[in-house]
């Protein structure tokens, strides 16, 4: 019995045929260009290079705002498989999941490469921001709008992200889940992404040693932070004042418009560090003019540590008191002798203005002169009380 053989030809015509075959069975969710073949009230009859032609319904057309008389026979068309057939065997195929299907597309290549994307709010609730995305609608979760108020109830809430319809925002896409039908959206990214691209134009342009003009933004204990046009430099708190700052609302109020001088650029952290104190006049340059060794001097207590404490005498200049010129013996604790916010008397015992260091010492004022202080003091609150007393009699309220 001979064998039955192919010949070469003939198992060409069938992987042809074979794969004709699987090309000729579409699968639900593809996407094809087909040909308009006819436009009627109920839609589109389009030639898709199948055995039978598909119909795009009416319903879908008017999903995407469009007329079938828009659509003429002969143009070319995108659609995507919706069913294989329905109970007339009809291919069903859909205009408006094809354009979504593009859109998807769209959003999932701006998430990659992070772009940022304008659009117009057209709904809102409590819990964020409808924003449409071609033919998709986004979404912006509130924990995601930029100034929303915080501490606040759901009403007033819902209320604030109301006033926001019809407005245009900048969003990054954050999530891209076409099963899910979920596209998200955040404000704050993109305003985050603005910012970091605005700080690294901003960082070429600036040079250490300069002065800028900006506006303060946020307080914080360790500093305060300064709009310089779009992106944020940071005045450490030691950088505020020659003298001690506890924080820094001691010396600024956000919105405070200052001049700040350039200390530091950190291209690749991308920080910038500002100065305050850099641009006033250096107290210490004028220390051994305004004092000498052996000079009584007023201070108050700034600060009391292990060692000793530190006392801000006039004008910002912050001297040391040692724990060894407190007492004759010293204290074994310097806080059971002095406390932080404490007037005192004290001498001069040693100048390094080089160094910004100038030394003090309570155990040098004798008892007389300590008397004499006190009387003095004394003296003028007396007077001070006085002077307020008589103010408040010649201005009577009425």
């Amino acid at each position: 019995m001979a064998e039955a053989t192919l010949t070469l030809a003939e198992e060409m015509d069938f992987a042809a045929l074979l794969e004709a075959s699987f090309a000729s069975e579409p699968e639900r969710g593809d996407v094809i260009t087909g040909t308009i073949l006819a436009v009627d009230y109920h839609g589109l009859i389009v030639d898709v290079g199948l055995k039978r032609d598909g119909i795009v319904p009416r319903r879908d057309l008017e999903k995407v705002g469009q007329d079938p008389n828009s659509f003429r026979a002969g143009s070319e068309i995108d659609v995507i498989v919706v069913r294989l057939e329905d109970e007339d065997d009809n291919l069903i195929l859909s205009v408006s999941q094809a354009q979504q299907s593009e859109d998807w597309k769209r959003a999932e290549e701006m998430m990659e490469k992070e772009g940022i994307w304008e659009g117009i709010v057209a709904d809102a609730n409590k819990g964020g921001l409808i924003v449409p995305f071609g033919n998709l609608r986004g979404f912006v979760p509130a924990s995601h709008v930029v100034d929303l108020p915080r501490n606040i109830s759901e009403d007033d809430r819902k209320s604030y992200m109301v006033t926001l319809i019809g407005k245009t925002v900048s969003v990054k896409v954050i999530e891209v889940n076409r099963k899910r039908r979920r596209l998200v959206f955040s404000q704050r990214d993109a305003q985050r992404g603005r910012r970091e691209a605005r700080k690294e134009l901003l960082l070429g342009e600036l040079k250490e040693g300069e002065t800028r003009k900006g506006v303060v933004s946020g307080l914080r204990d360790f500093g305060a932070f300064v709009d310089l046009g779009g992106a944020d430099g940071l005045i450490h708190i030691s950088e505020l004042a020659w003298h001690r700052v506890k924080h820094p609302k001691e010396v600024l109020n956000v919105g405070d418009e200052v001049e700040v001088y350039i200390l530091r650029l950190d291209g690749e952290g991308k920080r910038i560090g500002l100065s305050l104190k850099r641009l006033q006049k250096n107290p210490w340059a004028r220390a051994e003019e305004m004092y000498h060794v052996g000079q009584l001097v007023e201070g108050v207590v700034s600060r009391v540590a292990q060692f000793g404490a530190f006392v801000s005498l006039d004008p910002g200049i912050e001297a040391l008191l040692h724990g060894s010129q407190l007492a004759d013996p010293p204290p074994p604790d310097p806080t059971v002798m002095v406390h932080e916010g404490q007037h005192l008397l004290l001498r001069v015992i040693s100048i390094e203005p080089d160094r910004q260091r100038l030394g003090l010492s309570l155990k040098e004022v004798t008892g007389e002169e300590r008397e004499r202080w006190l009387e003095k003091r004394a003296a003028l609150s007396a007077a001070a009380v006085e002077a307020e007393s008589g103010e408040a009699e010649a201005d009577p309220v009425q």
